[in-house]
């Protein structure tokens, strides 16, 4: 907090005037301020109190320096240079070690704005691809192959299957009401927020025309680990993680039970309020994609008398999730590599949702057999 007082006769009263914002106090208001203040408090010493030879050397050194605030003109690059002597004779290192007091590590140090203020704000972070970034995430560090197969080749296949044409001059349909309105049957009824459709209270997605810009595309992966008997032995739930993240190489969230459940009635196992019972991670870029090539290549093959995902699997979105059993997760060939390490009977299932950007489950369905996984040829 920075406390001035006004000089009398300035036409503002005397009172303390407080500047608590750090750009003001280096602001050219203050600096009238702190002359009339230097001039008023602290007089300068007289002629006849100072030895000869620093009154000399002071009036040297004014003499040789601009008047920086009475010449309109000046500007710092009219500022001479360092002489050769003075270049020669500079020492960094003796002038850091003679410093009594070291500057702190971040005085230099560009740091990124924890929150983002908007366009306007003065400080803003700089792009998620600055290594200075907060958002910055290093990589790619390969190019996974079906990452390629789906840029260069069913990117363009999935635009032209999709596509419908729409001829010029065709008249727009009429858009359906969404939501449900209520009649005018009750006096209770008026001005109330219209209903959600009959049967859900969630509303589908809507179905806008495939183009080059929004061409179905893979945008996450998220494998999740149920461990029912993880309440009584959490053995159980450090296998799970272990697997999990040596299949993702990501480290693995544990996630809790939401409220105390009994088994019985439709309940498969006990739950307690609070208790970890499952793990789960999330994938993408890089790394969704080399699971995905895993998945489809090596351990889905080596499946047997399966015939494929379900159209049913869908949540009419375009995501589908794929369950796969104890059996089929040892085809890894990272829990084959190291199968003695997991104890006996404690490798579990995991499901596996494969998130896309399409709309519905047509898209993503013809998304997800374009990239290798099977569907059942009976459409159940």
């Amino acid at each position: 907090m920075v406390t001035s007082r006004l000089p009398i006769g300035s036409g503002i009263s005397s009172s303390v005037f407080k500047c608590p914002n750090a750009y003001l106090r280096k602001s050219r208001f203050l600096q009238p301020l702190r002359r009339h203040e230097s001039t008023t408090t602290n007089p300068p010493a007289s002629s006849s109190d100072q030895s000869p030879s620093k009154a000399s050397s002071e009036i040297l050194a004014s003499a040789e320096q601009p008047d920086r605030e009475a010449d309109p003109n000046y500007s710092s690059y009219s500022t001479p240079p360092p002489t050769s002597d003075q270049i020669s004779s500079y020492d960094s290192i003796a002038r850091s070690r003679a410093r009594t007091t070291q500057l702190p590590p971040s005085r230099y140090h560009f740091r990124s704005p924890r929150y983002y203020r908007g366009p306007l704000h003065p400080h803003q972070p700089p792009p998620s691809s600055d290594p200075s970034s907060r958002e910055f995430i290093p990589g790619p560090f390969s190019l996974p192959r079906l990452s390629q197969t789906y840029t260069a080749t069913l990117s363009h296949d999935l635009m032209v299957l999709s596509y419908s044409h729409i001829p010029p001059g065709t008249p727009q349909p009429p858009t359906p009401q969404r939501l449900r309105s209520w009649d005018d049957s009750s006096p209770y009824y008026k001005n109330r927020p219209l209903r959600a459709p009959r049967g859900t209270e969630t509303l589908p997605l809507l179905d806008k025309p495939v183009n080059f810009r929004n061409v179905p595309t893979l945008s996450a992966i998220t494998a999740s680990i149920l461990v029912r008997r993880a309440t009584d032995n959490s053995g159980f739930l450090h296998a799970a993680g272990i697997l999990l993240q040596s299949l993702t190489s990501q480290r693995a969230t544990v996630h809790t039970a939401r409220k105390t459940q009994n088994a019985g009635q439709g309940i498969a196992f006990s739950t307690k309020k609070g208790k970890a019972i499952a793990v789960g991670t999330t994938m993408k870029g890089e790394g969704m994609w080399h699971f995905l090539s895993t998945l489809v290549g090596v351990v889905l093959p080596r499946v047997k008398e399966w015939g494929g995902l379900k159209a049913s699997a869908g949540d009419r979105s375009g995501n589908f999730t794929i369950g796969l059993t104890p059996e089929a997760v040892e085809g890894w060939p990272e829990v084959g590599v190291n199968y003695d390490m997991y104890p006996h009977g404690m490798i579990p299932g995991i499901d596996v949702t494969l998130t896309t950007t399409a709309t519905n489950d047509r898209d993503g369905k013809l998304l997800l057999a374009s990239l290798g996984i099977p569907f059942n040829a009976m459409g159940q």
